[in-house]
């Protein structure tokens, strides 16, 4: 297993959500202990669903109103769209959250992609001052039966981008079309990382990226956080055929 990853396996997803919301509330409680603020990146897709599920019991004693919660990316739709991820967290995980709850960055899905890409990466450089790659504490990311994450798609320009904090994707493969996504650079300064993937389909990419050794990595296999830690949290169905060492969880 490569130094500093942890692979971490559940019965099903159902153990996993409280496992994940621990971890954000512990990580939480770390950086508020001295009265600091607590920095988290999330991603859409189903960790919606498992984050406003879980976390609003783990996060009762982690001082949620010292959070700033930003997106890893999002989709260039109204925030009432069922693709926003920022309207979804808005809906469903933010009025779950003892209150005063945490700030969210958003996107602004009305402007052009170059424009909102430029837009949400002055709310980063705004929201961490002297710092030339903001340094999350925590990044929450998804895997795509395509081995991408975030809107990293395998073998897009996007990849290659070592300057911006946001980049504009207009030609996504998976629709919406139109997204604004965080660089490589932002993912590998984070303090922790962890990579969220369940289910039978996600088995043969996530022996790709965790098994192989590829010319060309998929964007997943790109993660690799320079001094942070990187955690994946599987379920039984995605991890059936690793033949790594796996980290057995039960849940509780």
């Amino acid at each position: 297993m490569a130094a500093g990853r942890r692979v971490c396996v559940f019965p099903s997803p159902r153990e996993l959500g409280p496992a994940l919301a621990r971890l954000v509330a512990e990580e939480a409680a770390a950086a508020t202990a001295g009265g600091g603020r607590f920095t988290l990146g999330l991603s859409g897709g189903s960790l919606v669903q498992i984050l406003a599920r879980d976390l609003p019991a783990a996060a009762a004693a982690a001082a949620p109103s010292r959070w700033l919660l930003a997106l890893c990316d999002e989709r260039l739709v109204p925030a009432e769209h069922p693709e926003s991820s920022g309207g979804a967290y808005a809906a469903q995980l933010l009025p779950r959250l003892p209150g005063p709850g945490p700030a969210l960055l958003r996107v602004a899905p009305a402007l052009p992609p170059a424009a909102a890409a430029a837009d949400y990466e002055q709310q980063l450089r705004q929201a961490f001052p002297g710092q030339d790659v903001p340094v999350f504490d925590l990044l929450l990311l998804g895997l795509g039966p395509d081995g991408h994450t975030c809107s990293l798609f395998p073998g897009h320009p996007a990849l290659q981008e070592t300057e911006k904090l946001v980049v504009a994707v207009t030609d996504s493969p998976k629709p919406p079309p139109q997204r604004v996504t965080l660089t490589l650079p932002v993912l590998n300064a984070a303090r922790a990382v962890a990579v969220v993937a369940t289910g039978q389909a996600k088995g043969p990419v996530l022996k790709r990226i965790l098994e192989g050794e590829e010319d060309e990595p998929l964007p997943a296999a790109r993660v690799r956080p320079r001094s942070g830690r990187l955690l994946w949290l599987l379920d039984e169905a995605a991890a059936q055929g690793l033949s790594i060492p796996l980290e057995r969880q039960d849940g509780s």
